[in-house]
């Protein structure tokens, strides 16, 4: 399995290439990782994924994979030339989804030459939504049952871990295994805005909690100085 510096990845989901480029150079020896969205995916491609990894950081490809098995499947393949140390899937794909998405990039890492393959982590409810959101789109029951019933299922289907809110944190470490990993963003340190966050946490509460991975972006690439930002965050959660 993948091993980070530190807990803390900076998601970089910008179209200008150029800001994200500058800001990985600042970041490159605090964090311990950066996250890579559909924003920047979709502006760059590959070739932007791809001169990010020259900064020699470890790297999430979050693009929340959903569809039949074999698309899954091929998308997994070939983003795994990119050799990221996380990926995403949906939950909501079903096990045999989360099973082709798992076997393809274990089969792909030793492909590609990666000493081991990345977490494979499945995207359980979106941190934007809260359980009246839940309920409009038929998702039944609160929003700590609906990730309990996600969890178990990635866990059942051979996933490394899930992508959950913080204050899920509790209840996906009550029902997974000790090694279940659990990215999480929704993370605001104090005194920072909530943004489009409806359920988040700050640094030190995710970690306490259980967390291996936290996501944090606009409180470190919108701030005045995002080293001191980012820097911040990482004595904080180094005390716990």
């Amino acid at each position: 399995m993948a091993q980070f510096k530190n807990p803390l990845f900076c998601a970089i989901d910008t179209s200008d290439l150029n800001h994200a480029l500058q800001l990985a150079g600042q970041l490159k020896d605090l964090v311990g990782g950066f996250k890579v969205g559909l924003q920047f995916f979709c502006a760059h491609g590959p070739q932007g994924v791809e001169k990010l990894a020259h900064y020699d950081v470890p790297l999430f490809i979050d693009l929340k994979f959903h569809d039949i098995p074999n698309t899954v499947a091929g998308a997994v393949q070939s983003v795994m030339q990119l050799k990221p140390a996380i990926l995403t899937v949906h939950a909501a794909g079903g096990k045999e989804m989360l099973r082709a998405a798992m076997d393809t990039a274990a089969n792909e890492a030793a492909r590609v030459g990666m000493k081991t393959p990345p977490w494979v982590v499945a995207v359980t409810v979106l941190t934007s939504l809260d359980e009246g959101d839940l309920d409009s789109f038929g998702m039944q029951g609160s929003a700590h049952k609906v990730v309990a019933r996600l969890a178990r299922l990635s866990e059942k289907s051979g996933l490394d871990g899930v992508v959950c809110a913080p204050h899920e944190i509790s209840t996906v470490r009550s029902i997974a295994g000790r090694d279940f990993k659990l990215v999480v963003p929704g993370i605001r340190p104090k005194g920072s805005a909530a943004d489009d966050q409806k359920r988040f946490m700050t640094p030190e509460e995710a970690i306490d909690a259980g967390a291996n991975v936290i996501v944090v972006g606009r409180p470190i690439t919108q701030a005045e100085d995002p080293s001191a930002a980012a820097h911040a965050i990482i004595e904080s959660i180094t005390e716990i």
